[in-house]
């Protein structure tokens, strides 16, 4: 009985995060300094982030195959339960890992969101027979891969080989697979409990789709691909099941007349957590684009008026777009911390945390919050939509990939921890060769000082204290930080590649101390902030 409470227990906390992954790509000829940018953030328990370094290995060796890898409670390293192997390659890439592979020496990258998918099609894993998970194909693609087009072709060999096996509470998933040159979009899901790999059929149902060098695009744990051509190979691939398994189930009619849409066939009706991010990105990118709904507002009480709140058709939203301004990676970031402030999604500014004042004006509470906790929004009975920021988002990055400079220079992994809105955002450059400890340090169930995640946590706490107030002091502390890390980039990657030209070591020990040094400021700077907060904002002076 003990173990099964800790099973509901387990599940219950699994589906709460499922749907918070949200990738932006943007092309290197929509980004602001012609770099390829890759986002993702990232609901997976492991935020601890370390360097997986390159090895070699005996020809005829084998590569297991782990099952648990997002998983948060065992060292670093321990990927797992192993589910069974396949033959290993000669010798692999160094890359980051955290829940999920990121980005390898070779600036390949990789964005994860997770999607919903038909009942028919999820699996039981006590009788299914697949064995691949979504993040360890992103592993053996960055382990053995130096392109997208190379890791788009090896993640679905492996998926379709081995079977597809979803990790994130039997859903589907899709990734964003991007190079100095290009980005694909790869959408994959299952194909059920019957499926034996000794079939020859796929284990997964895939497709991919190519994004426009002058476009950018918003995965908001929701399909995006709508039609497929295969005839051009250069922006379209597929499973040889990508239409045949919706004929066979009853979701495609090929006699209607109608168009095969994939995103139709496979993904089930669209969520408000997803169409809202669709909503707010192409309005912010793209605002002429389509006629989008009008949800900007500055009343409380509007977000609360479901009956001027259109639901609109997924078809609105497209594949990707050109945006209307160019997009850098502090615009990345931006969005990445939007708590649909100005929305009607704003929860910050819900009708709950507004009072009379003594002349009889409305006035906003200084505790007000766009993060009210489960308590707080039962009680002040304000709704739980979702923001792009996550209070408990464990951990995120932007990939920025930028061809004209060497391998070990021209990636930048700008990586958080917890909560985009209140964590500093770090510049890891792919040459690195380690990065700083309180990164590589996290236990869930009890503090600990070292750990830069925790040093984040306890300042987000605080800032409960007077929310409206301490959020200006965390801006005057954090902001110049990472201000200071763009303007010191130039200065950076010149030194980096003068070192690269006499001594590679050398350049490798200076990135690395320069990144490490870095991590450790920021980590600095919200332990100090703690002391500032509690000072400042004690309840002592709140009148209690």
């Amino acid at each position: 009985m003990k173990n099964k409470i800790l099973l509901i227990t387990l599940l219950l906390w699994s589906i709460q995060p499922m749907f918070s992954c949200t990738v932006i790509a943007v092309g290197k000829k929509a980004s602001a300094d012609g770099s390829v940018i890759v986002s993702h953030t990232d609901a997976g328990p492991d935020c601890r982030i370390h360097l997986v370094p390159g090895q070699k290995f005996k020809k005829g060796s084998f590569a297991p195959v782990y099952w648990g890898m997002v998983d948060l409670g065992r060292d670093l390293g321990d990927y797992g339960e192993v589910l069974g192997e396949i033959p290993q390659v000669e010798e692999t890439n160094s890359y980051f890992q955290t829940a999920y592979p990121q980005m390898n020496s070779y600036q390949l990258a990789i964005g994860e969101s997770t999607l919903s998918q038909r009942e028919e099609l999820k699996l039981d894993r006590t009788i299914c027979k697949q064995i691949m998970t979504i993040e360890q194909a992103q592993a053996f693609a960055l382990q053995r891969c130096k392109t997208a087009e190379e890791a788009l072709v090896l993640i679905t060999q492996l998926l379709e080989s081995y079977g597809f096996l979803p990790s994130c509470v039997e859903e589907s998933e899709s990734l964003v697979i991007a190079d100095t040159e290009e980005i694909w979009v790869l959408e994959v899901f299952s194909v059920g409990n019957k499926w034996d790999p000794e079939s020859g059929k796929p284990g997964c149902i895939w497709a991919a789709q190519r994004v426009p060098d002058d476009h950018a695009m918003i995965i908001p744990n929701w399909s995006i691909i709508k039609q497929i051509h295969l005839e051009d190979k250069a922006n379209y691939r597929a499973s040889s099941n990508y239409m045949q398994e919706a004929i066979d189930r009853g979701w495609y009619d090929p006699n209607s007349g109608k168009a095969f849409i994939w995103q139709e066939a496979y993904a089930p009706i669209p969520r408000e957590w997803a169409t809202s991010r669709f909503w707010l990105f192409y309005a912010t990118y793209a605002p002429n684009y389509a006629d989008w709904p009008n949800r900007f507002t500055d009343s409380p009480w509007d977000g609360e008026n479901q009956y001027t709140q259109w639901v609109e058709p997924l078809s609105l939203y497209p594949f990707s777009v050109k945006p209307e301004k160019k997009i850098s990676v502090q615009d990345i970031m931006a969005f990445q911390r939007s708590t649909f402030s100005g929305t009607i999604y704003d929860k910050e500014n819900a009708s709950a945390w507004y009072y009379p004042s003594d002349s009889g004006t409305m006035v906003k509470s200084p505790i007000a919050t766009p993060f009210p906790t489960e308590e707080m929004r039962k009680v002040l009975k304000i709704n739980r939509r979702r923001n792009v920021a996550r209070a408990r988002g464990e951990y995120g990055m932007i990939t920025q990939l930028r061809g004209w400079l060497p391998n070990e220079v021209g990636g930048i992994y700008w990586f958080y921890v917890d909560n985009a809105f209140t964590s500093t955002y770090v510049p890891i450059y792919s040459g690195v060769t380690d990065v700083a400890e309180c990164y590589k340090t996290y236990d869930a169930t009890a503090f600990q000082e070292n750990s830069f995640r925790w040093g984040v946590d306890f300042v987000d706490n605080l800032l409960y204290l007077r929310w409206q107030d301490a959020v200006k002091t965390l801006h005057e502390k954090r902001d110049p930080l990472e201000a200071s890390f763009f303007s010191e980039q130039e200065g950076i990657d010149a030194m980096a590649q003068e070192l690269l030209k006499k001594n590679p070591k050398k350049a490798q020990e200076y990135l690395t101390q320069i990144t490490i040094e870095r991590m450790n400021k920021s980590h600095k700077l919200f332990q100090d902030l703690r002391y500032e907060l509690i000072s400042k904002y004690t309840n002592n002076k709140q009148g209690i």
